[in-house]
């Protein structure tokens, strides 16, 4: 543990009886961090530094790192001592307090070290409910340096809508942890913090960078100890355990007995019970979709007028910019709801269509929505009372129909609004349109004229014009000339 981190819980150390190679490999990176953080026989200095307005504590810099590695270890080439940090940053025991990617920089970037009880010694398998407790505790305590980042902010509103039917507990869950935080010393508070950070960057990694977790080394434990229950950060999960998670040695195997049998077989009932789909069924589902797509692919089917790219003719491009869709492109709307919002034609033409049935707000609020997604940062929260005042608020001009459980929930995600705060009501309104309005506009006069409709090639139109023309100026004379006569006649 970094020294003055304070870190209060209970130490959890790697069973001494564990010979998997893994766990061999994670004593001796852990022997180098004991050594590091040792001041008696000349660990890395660790210190606290002064910033602008506060105190940074508790930190250590790359250089000293790299420089200590290549000292104590023999390492004579700097590339392989930074190599080498690098490889015991990923597995979360130094951090950069700055940064959410665990790797290690030889410059004057400020460390940390992981306590103790977040080691990956202890073989920790967090719950998606746990890193839903994390991510809620993060919004709650409304400081910069715990603001999300945008793929925590994707992740927080995807668990929120698979935890949906617990997700009070887990918010009540995550409330607790907050009054317990906030009793603890200010300085103690923010190394904790940063070190629960560091231990979901290891096992909820920033999009792109490598799952360290995803290894063997749980299976090894689980067969050394098949008594040994999940492990939960915040709490107990299965039966009972104690605060910190300390590691025991492996119990022999005990005798299988007849309740050990039932939850076998029940176990089993549950997974011939799963609803499963056939190969054959799936095969056939693949071959649908391929024949449904197949002359939209080029690779297949050949572009027509001509391929752009591989001549110099540029009407396909023409024809897809023009605000007359060809009837390949307008076939392609009917294939799925999610294939006509792809294309802005498609949704120019059903905004139409709603706007006849004096529907539109619908389709203006998913867009509006949409848009919000793309915003800079420091116009989300004038965007997001922008879209209420229109939409949702009392006596908005352009009312949405919302059913109550989406409108509560977005009323208190508007309180702290972000990018997503409007994710269950847009989601509302997108099954809304597609059940309903979709369909309707699928059976239009409106997207049947314009399926039915065949562009005629411009030569042809071209020779149709004059012949009308020549036609024209031919009667024209004729008319005149019987004219002139009865004229004359007369």
């Amino acid at each position: 543990m970094a020294q003055g981190s304070g870190e209060p819980r209970a130490v959890a150390t790697a069973d001494p009886e564990d010979s998997s190679p893994n766990m061999i490999v994670y004593r001796k990176i852990e022997d180098i961090i004991t050594k590091m953080q040792d001041d008696k026989t000349g660990g890395v200095p660790i210190r606290t530094v002064k910033s602008f307005l506060s105190k940074i504590p508790s930190v250590v810099t790359g250089t000293d790192i790299v420089q200590w590695l290549m000292k104590n270890l023999s390492i004579e080439d700097p590339v392989e001592a930074i190599h080498l940090g690098s490889l015991i940053a990923a597995q979360g025991y130094v951090f950069p307090i700055s940064d959410h990617v665990l790797s290690m920089k030889d410059d004057g970037t400020f460390y940390r070290f992981q306590a103790p009880y977040f080691w990956p010694s202890n073989c920790w398998e967090p719950e998606n409910t746990d890193y839903a407790i994390y991510l809620c505790k993060r919004t709650m305590q409304n400081k910069a340096r715990l603001e999300l980042a945008d793929y925590e902010s994707e992740n927080l509103a995807r668990l929120q809508r698979a935890f949906a039917r617990k997700w009070e507990f887990i918010f009540m869950q995550a409330e607790a942890q907050v009054k317990i935080d906030r009793k603890k010393d200010k300085t103690e508070r923010k190394i904790l913090d940063s070190q629960e950070r560091a231990f979901w960057d290891v096992h909820r990694p920033v999009p792109g960078c490598v799952n360290t977790t995803e290894m063997d080394i749980r299976k090894c434990r689980r067969l050394k100890n098949p008594q040994k229950v999940k492990k939960s950060v915040y709490g107990v999960t299965e039966e009972s355990q104690s605060q910190s998670p300390v590691h025991i040695p492996s119990q022999p195997v005990r005798k299988t007995t007849k309740e050990d049998i039932r939850k076998q077989i029940t176990f089993l009932n549950a997974q011939i019970d799963r609803h499963c789909l056939k190969m054959s069924k799936v095969a056939e589902s693949l071959i649908a979709y391929t024949e449904q797509y197949v002359e939209y692919d080029p690779m297949v089917t050949p572009a027509e007028p001509s391929n752009p790219w591989i001549s110099d003719d540029v009407t396909l491009w023409d024809i897809e910019m023009s605000k007359e869709p060809s009837q390949q492109r307008v076939k392609r709307w009917g294939f799925s709801f999610d294939e006509m919002l792809k294309d802005q034609v498609g949704r120019e033409q059903f905004l139409r269509f709603l706007e006849s049935e004096f529907s539109s707000e619908n389709l203006r609020f998913w867009l509006a929505v949409q848009d919000l997604k793309k915003q800079p940062l420091q116009d989300v929260a004038k965007r997001v009372e922008e879209i209420w005042q229109e939409f949702l608020s009392p006596g908005a001009p352009s009312a949405i129909n919302l059913d109550s459980h989406s409108y509560e929930i977005t009323s208190q995600n508007v309180k702290d609004g972000g990018r997503y705060t409007y994710e269950d009501a847009q989601e509302h309104i997108y099954k809304l349109m597609k059940s309903d309005s979709y369909a309707r506009f699928l059976r239009s006069n409106a997207y049947q004229d314009l399926l039915l409709a065949k562009k005629k090639p411009e030569s042809e139109q071209g020779r149709r014009t004059s012949l009308e023309k020549f036609t024209r100026s031919v009667g024209k004379s004729l008319a005149g000339k019987r004219l002139t006569g009865l004229m004359q006649s007369s």
